[in-house]
C-alpha cells in the first residue's frame, strides 16, 4: 500500500483500514457509524491504486470500500467543494475547452491561479494543467468533415468498399488525452490505421467517470456508464475492440462497469472488449514495432491500475525492445499522484 510505505502507520495500511471497517460495520463504533473520523481519516489517504485487490492473499478491494463508505458518509448531503471539481474533472474540461485560451490564463495567471488553488484546496505547489488548443475529439471530427467525398462514382464507392474491409477499433478518447494531451490520441490513431485498423472513435464528449470513485459519487458513476452502454450499444454488440491509452479508464470497464451493471449482457460484452493500446499491438499486430526505435534508451514507469489490473506493463517493454530500444523497468510503486490525489493540499507532503 502506498500510503503505508509513506507514513509507516498501521491505520493506513490494508489490514489496519479493513479492521476498522470491520469495527464499525460490527457495531463497535454504533454511534458514529458513517460519520466516524477514525474511518474516514484512514480511508482518506487511500489511493484507490486497487494494489491490494491483486497483491493482498484475500484480494481485499479497499478502493471499492472507500468508495462505498463516502458514498454512504455523504448520503443526502453535500460533498466538500473539492469533490466535485476532481470528481466531475471531465466536465470542467469539457467547458473549459469552449474558451481554451481564457480557461488557461485564469488556470495560470500569477493571482487567478493561487485564488483558484486555495478555492478548491489544490496544492500551492502543483500545477494546474493547461488545456490543449483543441480537442482530439473536435480535431478529428473537423478533419472528418473535410474528407467527406463530394461525389460518390465508382472509384470512390471502391475505395470506401476497402476501407470497410479492414478490421475495425474503437478508440477511447479519456478526457485527460482528449481534452489536454490530444497528439497522443492522434499518435496513437496514426499507429492504428499503419498497423491496418480502421479506426472509429465515439462522437462528442464521453467520460467513464473513473475520478467519481474517489470521492464517493457512486450514482453519478452509475449514470456515466449507462451512458457509455447506451452511446455504444452498436458498437459493443458489433463485437468491436475498445482500445484504450489510460490504464485507469479502462479498469473501469474491467472492474466497476459489472459491479454496478451485474444484470446488463452488454456489461459484461464491453469488459471483454476493452484492450490497453500495447496489448492490441502486441496481440494484433506482431511485427509492426520492429526497428523503429533503433538505439533508443527508455524507462518505463509501470501505471497502478495498469499493474493491478492488467498484469503490468510487459506489452510495453516487449514492443519497445522489438523496437531496437534499450528499456529499463523502474523498480518503484505509485508515483504519488493517482489522479487527484497529488493534487490535493492536504495529502501534498504524502504524496
Amino acid at each position: 500500500c502506498p500510503s503505508y510505505r509513506a507514513t509507516g502507520e498501521e491505520q493506513h495500511s490494508t489490514r489496519g483500514r479493513a479492521h476498522l471497517l470491520w469495527e464499525m460495520l460490527a457495531g463497535d463504533l454504533r454511534s458514529e457509524g458513517f460519520q466516524s473520523e477514525a474511518v474516514h481519516a484512514a480511508l482518506d489517504l487511500c489511493l484507490s491504486c486497487k494494489a491490494c485487490k491483486t497483491e493482498c492473499p484475500v484480494q481485499v478491494d479497499m478502493a471499492a470500500y472507500k468508495s462505498e463508505f463516502l458514498a454512504q458518509r455523504y448520503k443526502g448531503r453535500l460533498h466538500p467543494l473539492h469533490h466535485y471539481v476532481f470528481g466531475f474533472a471531465d466536465k470542467l474540461a469539457r467547458w473549459g475547452s469552449l474558451t481554451p485560451a481564457l480557461t488557461n490564463a485564469l488556470l495560470t495567471g500569477p493571482i487567478t491561479s493561487p485564488l483558484i488553488k486555495h478555492i478548491v484546496g489544490v496544492a500551492q505547489q502543483r500545477e494546474l494543467p493547461s488545456l490543449a488548443a483543441k480537442s482530439y475529439i473536435k480535431e478529428r471530427a473537423a478533419s472528418e468533415s473535410s474528407n467527406i467525398p463530394k461525389t460518390s462514382n465508382h472509384k470512390n464507392a471502391q475505395g470506401l468498399e476497402g476501407q470497410s474491409a479492414q478490421p475495425q477499433v474503437v478508440l477511447w478518447p479519456d478526457t485527460w488525452n482528449n481534452y489536454y494531451h490530444p497528439q497522443t490520441l492522434a499518435a496513437a490513431e496514426t499507429v492504428l490505421t499503419q498497423a491496418g485498423f480502421r479506426v472509429e472513435t465515439p462522437k462528442g464528449h464521453i467520460c467513464c467517470g473513473r475520478p467519481l470513485y474517489d470521492f464517493g459519487h457512486l450514482g453519478a458513476a452509475h449514470s456515466y456508464l449507462a451512458n457509455v452502454l447506451d452511446r455504444m450499444t452498436t458498437q459493443i454488440d458489433t463485437g468491436l475492440p475498445f482500445i484504450f491509452l489510460e490504464p485507469s479508464c479502462a479498469s473501469v470497464f474491467k472492474d466497476e462497469l459489472p459491479e454496478l451493471f451485474p444484470n446488463d449482457s452488454r456489461a459484461q460484452r464491453l469488459r471483454d472488449q476493452v484492450w490497453l493500446f500495447a496489448d492490441w499491438i502486441a496481440a494484433k499486430a506482431p511485427g509492426f514495432a520492429t526497428g523503429r526505435l533503433q538505439g533508443a534508451q527508455i524507462l518505463i514507469h509501470g501505471h497502478c491500475h495498469h499493474k493491478a489490473v492488467f498484469g503490468g506493463p510487459a506489452s510495453e517493454i516487449s514492443l519497445l525492445r522489438q523496437a531496437g530500444a534499450t528499456v529499463e523497468a523502474i523498480e518503484a510503486g505509485c508515483c504519488g499522484m493517482a489522479g487527484p490525489f497529488g493534487f490535493e493540499a492536504d495529502k501534498f507532503a504524502v504524496s
